[in-house]
């Protein structure tokens, strides 16, 4: 796990360029030439493949950080207890950024150059991710399996990143849809990280409103790495909307939910996936009957219909339990599982003669293969995209259930309008809702 490190500005200003440096000279090295079989191959030994892994294992990021890599782990050591794949086992090299792009830039540059891995895999977080797309393309690694679902990851295609997931675009599409067409909401607000992966997820929503011949009704922000929502939410709620839609980390939205609904906000919240539900769950607590509705891009492990039908969630649930016996299954966690089972099926289909392209190849040879969720994973010379589905859960005292009736969720609102709101301490609300505490 790397260390925290203290960046000044200029080295934030030129950290790419100096990475982009660094592994032109590598690449000069390896040679340009194609790869011709595994002795040449950065990452590959005969008995290894080393893969390396760059997400926020401390910081407000953190839970969606730990989560992932367990459910990644969990696959991973299941496969090498197994033999690994074609002889070799599977060997992750793990460094913290604390959801800082600097710190990511310059844990990627440390993996391709000193630790030469194979591959990059699940990184968290847009900010993050979208910074090491140079990197990536100079020195020709593959990134498989990014805990973000950022449309620069995705248009133009680039082929050495595979996405799993389906993107904020289709999360915020879905729920528009959701929120114009079944609870006829046109009042529509957006609270946003003001970072590449709020803007992403604003653009998403923007574009969904403008195809129903509307607009958000108000904007606003919040800086990365803070909890100071209040200004941006003071915004919002001048404009007395229909719903939040919030793109944000899970500390700042619960503190939102608090302070709005304080100030007698009784509409709906909407949440995209990268917020945490679980997390946010913990936060609000048991007792709490906010109307909030989050997107996830896979279905949720600790719903009984999830748990009974889907092989996939059973797999996770009992590898986890092995690897990590002090964790509960939970939907990022299930998604770092599902990344780990689409990379590993690409190194199958490469062979024991494995290169960067070939096992490209390979990824790209996947035509609908199960992952155990219902829905299976496809991609294509011209598609890195696996999976598209997008599922809604809604928050149910302490929990998440899965939407299955949106005129459900108009009746959970009426209710709301007439509910008497509980005492609630405005200055306090960020007393229980703390960074720290999670992503």
């Amino acid at each position: 796990m790397g260390t925290s490190t203290a960046f000044s500005p200029l080295f934030r200003a030129l950290a790419p360029w100096v990475a982009s440096v660094v592994l032109f000279l590598a690449a000069c090295s390896n040679g340009s030439a194609p790869e011709s079989g595994t002795a040449d191959t950065p990452g590959v030994t005969q008995d290894a493949v080393v893969i390396g892994c760059s997400l926020p294992l401390t910081g407000h990021a953190s839970y969606l950080g730990k989560q992932t890599l367990y459910g990644a782990q969990a696959y991973l050591n299941a496969v090498n207890e197994a033999g690994g794949v074609a002889g070799r086992t599977l060997k992750l090299i793990t460094l913290d950024d604390g959801y800082d792009p600097p710190r990511c830039v310059a844990n990627t540059q440390q993996l391709i150059v000193e630790d030469r891995v194979f591959c990059l895999f699940s990184y968290v977080g847009t900010p993050t991710t979208a910074k090491i797309i140079p990197l990536l393309e100079e020195a020709r690694v593959p990134l498989v399996g990014s805990f973000t679902g950022a449309d620069v990851l995705r248009f133009p295609f680039r082929r050495y990143i595979v996405n799993i997931r389906a993107s904020y675009y289709q999360e915020t599409a879905a729920a528009v849809d959701h929120m114009v067409g079944d609870l006829h909401f046109d009042r529509i607000a957006v609270l946003y990280q003001y970072d590449a992966y709020g803007f992403d997820g604003l653009k998403g929503t923007e574009m969904a409103l403008k195809s129903l011949g509307l607009a958000p009704v108000a904007r606003g922000s919040y800086i990365r790495g803070t909890m100071d929502v209040e200004e941006g939410l003071g915004r919002l709620m001048e404009a007395n909307p229909q719903a939040i839609v919030m793109i944000g980390t899970y500390g700042p939205c619960a503190k939102a939910i608090k302070l709005a609904r304080a100030r007698g906000y009784k509409g709906l919240f909407y949440a995209v996936s990268f917020v945490g539900a679980d997390e946010i769950a913990r936060i609000l607590g048991p007792g709490d009957d906010t109307p909030l509705i989050m997107s996830q891009v896979v279905p949720s492990p600790d719903l009984p219909e999830s748990a009974a039908l889907l092989t996939g969630v059973q797999d996770y649930a009992r590898l986890l339990a092995r690897s990590f016996p002090q964790e509960r299954p939970n939907v990022v966690g299930l998604e770092g599982f599902l990344n780990a089972r689409v990379l590993v099926e690409g190194l199958r289909r490469a062979g024991r003669d494995l290169t960067r392209e070939r096992f490209l190849d390979a990824i790209e040879s996947i035509d609908t293969f199960s992952v155990g969720i219902a829905s299976p994973v496809t991609y294509g010379p011209d598609r890195h995209q696996g999976l598209e589905r997008v599922y809604f859960t809604r928050f149910d005292h302490g929990r998440f259930q899965m939407v299955t009736d949106w005129g459900r969720i108009k009746d959970v609102l009426d209710a709301a309008a007439k509910a008497v709101p509980p005492p609630t301490e405005l200055d306090g609300a960020s007393d229980a809702v703390t960074p720290q505490a999670g992503r």
